[in-house]
């Protein structure tokens, strides 16, 4: 594993090789070492990424940094998470742009059973603030993990709020693990690393440079089921990771404002194009995810003469659910290895039956 550790963090640093090129080759080499043992016309052929690609693999040799980097993720405790990996996040694994490899400081499940995402503008105003403490407040009684970037404004409130209701709440950051931006948010970030945690796909030393925040936003939305914004300009990061949200098919709520408030003008305008939910309370978020009730830990014992009146593939889709509170529909696609059509047919019919249920984001959970 160390070896492997190496090249996998090694192939995240390869020049003009992004995440996506990444996914391709690992769906047809068994692992990152043997990705760079290949030749460049067997990169070309079997994962189709190009020469200049192929070649800026081969050429690769800077593994004394890499080293040093996996120095450092030992001395401080720092997990690393790989795509392939069972501990890396699920929902984001969904999305196409996920980063291949997370590095991560805490202890909250970041795979846990609910989990929203809270952001809006840097300069709040006290509506704002008290919204946010409320709406967090309430999420938390509900078991719900609050995500955000650590950011000032809302961000920051938060996560405090959060902390405050003694929940775990999960940081994402826009640099490397060895700071903490804004320095001010730094006695928050230590508590968030004990009792929640700290997240990014950035290596040690990189700095928070302008143009790394609107790529962290694409793991802010696809790590959670929702993205909530409490006030926002019209332009701006939150806008960003909402339109993110919408593209990974996640739910999007927004606090309305006043019309003629520039705090509420990016909510309103999500509103009124139909990108984003009206919530004035967390009441809404929980009643439209269907998390009004206590999680479920996983399916009921189905009735012998139950089970066996399902088909073949029901009984198989209803298999996965054991010991699940819920599942991806891609993640159905894959365990089941039941074909497209088969899949669909199934689903729906134990949806018929009352058997599962279908949750925003093409999740799906047993009935109790």
């Amino acid at each position: 594993m160390p070896d492997e550790l190496m090249y996998r963090i090694a192939l995240t640093q390869v020049p003009m090789l992004g995440d996506v090129s990444i996914r391709k080759l690992l769906e047809h080499f068994d692992s990152a070492a043997a990705i760079f043992r290949a030749r460049s016309w067997q990169l070309e052929k079997t994962a189709h990424i190009g020469s200049i690609k192929a070649n800026a693999i081969r050429k690769f040799s800077d593994f004394t940094s890499i080293e040093k980097e996996i120095s450092f993720l030992s001395d401080y405790d720092i997990q690393p998470l790989w795509i392939q990996d069972s501990s890396y996040p699920g929902r984001l694994k969904h999305c196409y742009d996920a980063p291949a490899m997370l590095y991560y400081k805490g202890k909250a499940d970041l795979n846990g059973h609910r989990m929203v995402n809270v952001i809006g503008t840097r300069q709040p105003s006290p509506y704002g603030v008290q919204v946010c403490g409320q709406i967090v407040n309430d999420l938390c009684a509900a078991g719900v993990i609050i995500v955000s970037g650590l950011a000032y404004g809302i961000d920051i409130i938060a996560h405090r709020a959060a902390l405050a209701a003694e929940q775990p709440t999960v940081g994402v950051l826009a640099h490397g693990l060895d700071r903490i931006y804004p320095s001010v948010h730094q006695d928050t970030a230590r508590e968030m690393a004990l009792k929640g945690g700290l997240l990014t796909d950035y290596r040690c030393g990189t700095l928070p440079d302008r143009q790394n925040f609107p790529r962290r936003n694409r793991i802010v939305a696809g790590l959670c089921d929702a993205t909530i914004v409490i006030e926002s300009g019209i332009k701006g990061g939150s806008l960003i990771t909402a339109e993110l949200a919408n593209g990974y098919n996640r739910d999007v709520f927004c606090v309305p404002g006043r019309i003629n408030e520039w705090h509420a003008a990016g909510c309103n305008s999500l509103i009124q194009q139909n990108k984003a939910m009206l919530a004035t309370a967390a009441s809404d978020i929980l009643d439209t995810m269907g998390w009004n009730k206590p999680v479920n830990k996983g399916i009921r014992s189905l009735q012998p003469s139950l089970f066996t009146s399902l088909s073949a593939e029901e009984q198989q889709i209803m298999a996965l659910f054991e010991g699940k509170s819920r599942l991806h529909l891609e993640e159905l696609y894959i365990h089941s290895k039941l074909s497209g059509s088969q899949v669909a047919t199934a689903v729906f019919n134990l949806e018929m039956q009352c058997l599962i249920k279908c949750l925003p984001g093409q999740l799906y959970e047993p009935v109790s």
